[in-house]
């Protein structure tokens, strides 16, 4: 519905035309006024933007439902879209929602030896988490978040690949919906049964993201056929606040050590030779 404002009495009275929609607030239990307005310009994702990325503020976000129930975070299906206004067409994409949770609400508590060489972003978040204040058990979520989102933006930027990271708020993570091509979501590696040929094109794909990883000095940690997407002919890493530093945490090269031996023995027990010894080496050689 419009609505046209009109001043009168004034020589051009056309100029103070103009005509405004009003907008139904009346949003559904599962709905929100899109967030991506209200971050920080630094918690949206990296430019050049994806064109299916949503920026509009008058969309609104509905919440689909569970992709995924963790120990330490869940992962909801979020559809980001905007009505027709005007000349300006709809809009919509589909987008993995995933929220840390608190301590007190995890049923896992991450390894200390993951953030071995970290820096917490301010001293006084560093000392409410030391002393377990809700403030702290809320900075202690939020920092897996935030790891997540720095790593996942170091990588896209560098061609890694992983899913575009939308925005970043508190303990809530935006990211790309990685689908299967019919709708839903895409499989783990550890469920599909790829053809020899095309486990090549995965290994390739593979090594070279974890090139990247170790060539920012980095490993992701907890790298198994678990935390890797099937999407066609194309992998996806996911799952990355774990990010080690090779180089600053004492137990880096273990790190990486394991994530090569995962995916190597996957790999292996699928028809693909892959020495894991080899894969170390050569990754070693992007750290140094």
């Amino acid at each position: 519905m419009s609505s046209e404002y009109e001043l009168s009495d004034h020589s051009n009275a056309d100029a103070f035309v103009f005509t405004f929609h009003a907008v139904d607030e009346k949003l559904g239990p599962n709905q929100r006024w899109s967030t991506w307005l209200d971050v920080e310009r630094g918690s949206r994702g990296p430019e050049p933007r994806p064109s299916w990325v949503v920026t509009e503020q008058a969309a609104i976000d509905t919440e689909l439902g569970i992709l995924k129930t963790g120990k330490e975070a869940d992962v909801f299906l979020l559809e980001r879209a905007v009505e027709a206004i005007g000349d300006n067409p709809a809009k919509s994409s589909l987008l993995a929602a995933k929220r840390y949770r608190t301590e007190e609400h995890r049923t896992f508590n991450r390894s200390a030896a993951y953030v071995e060489g970290r820096r917490t972003r301010n001293s006084r978040d560093s000392r409410a988490m030391a002393k377990k204040t809700t403030h702290g058990r809320g900075v202690a979520a939020g920092q897996w978040a935030y790891a997540e989102w720095d790593a996942l933006n170091l990588l896209w930027t560098a061609g890694v690949p992983v899913p575009y990271p939308v925005q970043v708020e508190g303990t809530e993570l935006l990211m790309e919906f990685i689908d299967d091509g019919e709708g839903g979501a895409a499989p783990r590696l550890a469920q599909v049964r790829p053809s020899k040929e095309l486990l090549g094109v995965y290994f390739e794909q593979l090594r070279d993201g974890m090139r990247e990883l170790a060539r920012a000095g980095l490993a992701h940690g907890d790298l198994s056929p678990f935390n890797v997407l099937a999407q066609g002919e194309r992998i996806v890493m996911i799952d990355l606040p774990q990010v080690v530093d090779v180089v600053g945490n004492p137990r880096g090269m273990d790190f990486l050590m394991r994530d090569c031996h995962n995916m190597a023995a996957w790999f292996t027990n699928r028809g693909l030779e892959v020495d894991e010894q080899e894969l170390f080496a050569d990754l070693l050689t992007m750290v140094f």
